[in-house]
This record gives C-alpha cells, structure tokens and sequence, in this order.
C-alpha cells in the first residue's frame, strides 16, 4: 500500500512538472509609447468642405439663334468683358439700319417743324378757303340767275336743279376749307413740335432696341476667371435655356462647410481659418471666416460657414473636398495625447486609447476627446498627464497584454504646441 502511494505521488509530481514546463510563454508586443502632456492649445471647431469659387457664371445667350464663332475653350483664361461666342446676327444687323433710318426721318420732320413750317400750311389753308368762297359767290349768282330764268319760263326745271346742286356742293367745300383753316389756327407751333420730339423718341427707342439685340449675339465674359464647362459648338442652336459656357473666378476661392449648430456659437467672421483636402497631395490653405450663415439648416442642423482663401495653388479646384478647421480660441492647461494613440468612435467626441503601466502591461480606456491639431489630440478625460499611450502597435491588442515599450516619453509639452 505505502509503495502504491510513493509510485502516485511520483507520477504527480512528474506530470506537474512536465506541465509547466510545456506551458508557452505570454508573447510581449514591441509598442511605442509617449506620454500625455499638458499644453494650451487652440480650440478647433472642424467639419467637412467643399471648394467653391469666388464668383461662377454660366454664361448663356438672350436670344435664340445659331452659334457663328467660339473664340474660346475649356480652360482658357479670360477677362471681364471679353467675347466668347459670336452668335447669327445678320437679320438683326438689317433691323438696327432700319430703325437707323427711321430715327434720321424723324430728326428730319422734327427740325422741319421747328422752322416754322406751320404757318405756311395756315396760310395754304387760308387760300383754299378763299378759292372756296369765290366759287361759291360764283354758285349764288348763277343760281340766282337761272332762279329768274326758270320763272319767266326760259329753261326747264332740270337746268335749276342741277344749278341748286352745283350751288350746294360749292357751300360744302366752303365749309371743309373754313372748318380746315380753324383748325390749323387751332394748333400751336409749341404742340407740333413736342409731336415730333415723341416720334424722335419712339425712332431712337426702337434703335437702341435693336442696337441691344445685336450686341446679345455676342457673349461676353461678366468678370475675369477661368472656362471651367463647354456646353456648345459652332452651329448649335444658342438660347436662354442652355448655357454655352461656365465662368468661374478662382482667384479667391471658399471653403464652405456644414457645421453642426452646437459647435458654431464661437465662429465669428474674421477668424483664422485652414482647409486640409483629403488629397494628401494638396498642401493646408489658411484663410478668414467670411460668412456665418444667420439660420439653420432644418434638416441637418448645421450652419453654414464660408473660409475665404486668397491665391490659392493650382490644384486647389472648385469641388476639392475636405476638412475646414476654424481657430476659436485657447484651451488652457489641456491634456494632449498623439492623434494616433487614440482609436476615435466615427462620428461621437469618444474614443479608446491604451495605458502602459509600470509593469508594461496595457489597459484599454475610454476615453473623451475634445480639439484635434494636426498630430495631437486633447484628452477631456479617461487620461491622466504623464501617463503613457501607446502610439504604434495598439491594433488587435487585447486588454492587460504584455509589452515591451519604446519611443519618446514626454513628461511636459510647452504652450507652443
């Protein structure tokens, strides 16, 4: 029984021995570390952009005709006032002689009648009725006499009525000639030139109408920039419907972006701006905030900014996306941690981060992030200052793993950062 006992008690210690001595070592992970640090720090609002251009015109015709010459194309540059297109415009070139041509008459008849040619016309009148008068003296007297003549039974009664007709038609004319002469003498020479001063008018009027329309066949640029769209050619139908060109002015362009409305209270015009593109490619832009939009976006809840950026690069397009940063102000005594060492939770101010302790073991935190920079991130909590993150090898880390730590260890940032 004894040596029963001694062979299992040996069979366990061999089997616990050869246990231990099988069990794999926990694996160390090589991380790099850098401590959090205490700075005062600009206070960033950030929210997605876009690039707009400065001014942006789609340049169309007024009147529907054909297109005769483009003198530009996609990518030109061209200065305010410049013709881009030369539309038809032969019909119209007809028009403008015409109504050239009927302002000349009208100048004419207007200095005619300034002259004084209406006394003459009274006087012409005044003739007239005269001439009326002895033809219907004339009228009586032969009516008069063949009166007589009749009544001694000298001529028959048609000769008398044919006298009464004559006679009738004599005093008729006379009184068109008289009623004609109290109207011209009616008239003022003042009324009669004011008349011709009103066709004058109408003329002058109807050729800078058709001076208008003709210069419509030329499209011009409305301000300095750059073709950006080419909608039409040669021969294509030209109208007010369809543009034949787009102009945009990116000498100044604007970053716009949709800031969520419980972050936009300390925007203000005039505040330093920057625009980062998500081509990494594009250098940063900084620029001045330049529109706060006064309402609210009922659908999103976000006001909308504008970021100014004078001269910018060549790459910097019209419809580049990318991240508007807006300056606020200064966070003083802000706990800051490397952008990479924390895992941020997309679209929330919350994140996770890993703690490396004394002993080099990880612990995952946490933790709630407040203004981002370039590379650096504040802590609003869940790290203290001088505790160490790491800022490589942190993916797929499960909590409390060994590590072996290595990298810069920063007890204290200054303001500057």
């Amino acid at each position: 029984m004894k040596l029963l006992l001694l062979i299992v008690c040996a069979a366990m210690l061999t089997s616990c021995k050869r246990t231990k001595e099988d069990a794999p070592e926990k694996p160390v992970v090589q991380v790099k570390v850098e401590s959090a640090s205490v700075s005062d720090i600009p206070e960033i609002v950030s929210a997605p952009a876009t690039i707009h251009p400065r001014e942006q015109a789609n340049v169309s015709s007024r009147i529907t005709v054909p297109i005769r010459q483009l003198r530009v194309r996609k990518g030109d540059n061209v200065r305010a006032g410049e013709i881009l297109a030369v539309l038809e415009n032969r019909d119209l070139t007809a028009q403008r002689d015409e109504a050239q041509a009927a302002l000349t008459d009208a100048e004419a008849n207007l200095r005619k009648t300034e002259s004084g040619t209406v006394p003459a016309d009274v006087e012409r009148a005044r003739g007239q009725v005269e001439t009326a008068r002895a033809a219907l003296d004339q009228a009586r007297k032969n009516y008069d006499r063949r009166r007589r003549l009749f009544e001694q039974g000298a001529i028959p009664q048609k000769d008398l009525l044919q006298t009464e007709t004559e006679l009738a038609t004599a005093k008729a004319n006379f009184e068109v000639a008289q009623k004609s002469l109290d109207l011209l003498q009616r008239q003022s020479a003042a009324g009669d030139v004011a008349m011709a001063r009103s066709r004058v008018e109408q003329a002058r009027a109807r050729l800078n109408a058709a001076i208008a329309n003709l210069q419509y066949t030329e499209l011009r640029s409305p301000f300095q920039g750059t073709i950006t769209e080419q909608f039409q050619y040669p021969g294509d139908m030209a109208g007010p419907g369809t543009p034949t060109y787009t102009v945009m002015d990116l000498s100044i362009v604007t970053a716009r972006a949709q800031v969520p409305e419980a972050n936009a209270a300390a925007i203000r015009r005039g505040q330093i701006c920057t625009f980062a593109a998500a081509d990494s490619n594009i250098p940063n832009r900084k620029g001045k905030i330049a529109v706060v939009n006064r309402a609210v976006d009922p659908a999103r809840r976000t006001i909308e900014v504008w970021c100014e950026i004078a001269n910018p690069p060549s790459a910097l397009r019209a419809g580049v996306f990318g991240s508007l940063s807006i300056e606020t102000g200064r966070i003083k005594d802000a706990v800051v941690v490397p952008l990479s060492s924390v895992q941020i939770n997309e679209g929330t101010d919350t994140g996770v981060a890993f703690v490396v302790d004394r002993k080099q073991v990880a612990h995952k935190r946490d933790v709630q992030i407040g203004a981002r920079q370039q590379d650096w991130i504040q802590i609003r909590s869940g790290i203290q200052p001088g505790e160490l993150v790491i800022t490589e090898g942190s993916y797929s880390l499960p909590d409390g793993a060994q590590v072996q730590a290595g990298g810069v260890q920063a007890n204290e940032r200054g303001s500057n950062q």
